[in-house]
């Protein structure tokens, strides 16, 4: 039977590595921001022309920068930062380790991200310190409105930009911290980078990064860790940016492809995306009909050798060891989408025969599901 797996990664081969890997055998120097990083930072701040001159650090992971971002701001112990429930619990752990207080709060039904709109009504009821918006599977955050919020509130939003490398663009005051996992759309194995117009945040960050070292004075005055990128993951990275043009047009047929075999089928599902035309995306999620058995549905594909996945489903408030932090409302977008959410298979390796067997697979599965049902079911999460 043909298995379809659901990720798998797209780096840069050995041959393609190699002109990197000779750079740092000549200049021996494997860390400690090294000329290979250097090179690979400015290529990343060059890739957002919308804020020319943005500061830049990049990190061993994308947690890593959220952490230090957060602590880079200097909240006391125990601050409150406002977060989505429907995110990685990356998201989450970075608030605790920093030593903070996550606030869970609701998504909106149309994006499935925490908005500013929702964020403002958070505040009406709840004092918050910091926000921590998400690009939820990689979709775009207003971060024009998230200026905005920040400007009329005095409140720091840090945006995590795990998956959304190729989509979000920068704010003049926000913060984003973008991942380079393996199995982001622009992946290097593992690392990451804190990106924005602030930058003494994000210098902050860089400082934090390297232990908290004042390199000026010798002084550590907030300890920090050892988060640095080495030379041989920034060697990865800019062989990855010198094929980024290709997978990004790449990942865009994919896209095309995969949205042309489910809407042709006029299968009840809802995507999250209205537009897959122009967007980088590292997953594919689907939300399924209102009542379907998710266990059952995912036994069904695997019989098929279709690998799927629930994506952050529990919810951050349903995990153990967030469950005691603040739930000001009732989160039912998040509850909702975590009871219908199915992740698809998605990568640079799937055929066009691979993506229809899905859509055949999937059609099969939801035959029974009644037309007017399905349409007024999902409309609403």
């Amino acid at each position: 039977m043909k298995k379809i797996p659901l990720l798998v990664p797209s780096l840069p081969s050995a041959e393609e590595l190699l002109p990197y890997l000779r750079e740092i055998d000549q200049h021996r120097w494997y860390t400690n921001f090294g000329p290979l990083n250097q090179r690979f930072e400015r290529q990343l701040a060059a890739s957002f022309p919308e804020q020319p001159g943005a500061a830049i650090t990049t990190v061993s992971d994308c947690t890593a920068g959220l952490e230090l971002a957060l602590q880079g701001l200097g909240l006391a112990s125990g601050a409150k930062v406002l977060l989505p429930g429907l995110t990685f619990v990356a998201s989450a752990t970075a608030i605790t380790r920093a030593g903070l207080t996550p606030v869970i709060a609701d998504v909106d039904a149309d994006n499935w991200l925490l908005t500013p709109a929702i964020a403002r009504q958070y505040l009406e009821h709840i004092s918050i310190d910091a926000i921590m918006p998400v690009t939820t599977f990689g979709a775009e955050q207003d971060v024009m409105s998230w200026d905005e919020l920040s400007e009329a509130t005095g409140i720091p939003v840090l945006i995590d930009a795990a998956g959304a490398y190729g989509n979000q663009r920068l704010g003049r005051h926000v913060t984003l911290i973008f991942s380079l996992h393996a199995t982001k759309a622009m992946g290097i194995g593992e690392g990451g980078f804190v990106i924005g117009c602030n930058s003494d945040t994000v210098q902050q960050a860089r400082r934090l990064s390297n232990f908290g070292l004042n390199l000026e004075t010798g002084l550590v005055e907030t300890a920090g860790t050892n988060a640095k990128l080495s030379e041989y993951h920034a060697a990865v990275g800019l062989a990855a940016m010198d094929r980024w043009q290709h997978i990004q047009l790449q990942r865009q047929k994919l896209q095309q492809n995969y949205l042309a075999a489910l809407t042709e089928r006029d299968l009840p599902i809802r995507f999250q995306q209205k537009d897959y035309t122009n967007g980088i995306y590292p997953t594919f999620p689907i939300l399924l009909p209102t009542g379907m058995d998710m266990k059952s549905t995912r036994a069904q594909l695997a019989v098929q050798g279709i690998e799927t996945r629930q994506w952050y489903c529990p919810p951050i408030h349903r995990h153990p060891a967030f469950a005691q932090f603040p739930l000001p409302q009732h989160l039912p977008v998040c509850e909702t989408i975590s009871q219908r959410l199915l992740g698809l298979p998605f990568h640079l390796y799937l055929s066009e025969d691979d993506i229809e067997f899905v859509a055949d697979t999937l059609a099969e599965l939801l035959a029974d599901v009644p037309a007017d049902h399905n349409k007024s079911a999902i409309l609403a999460a």
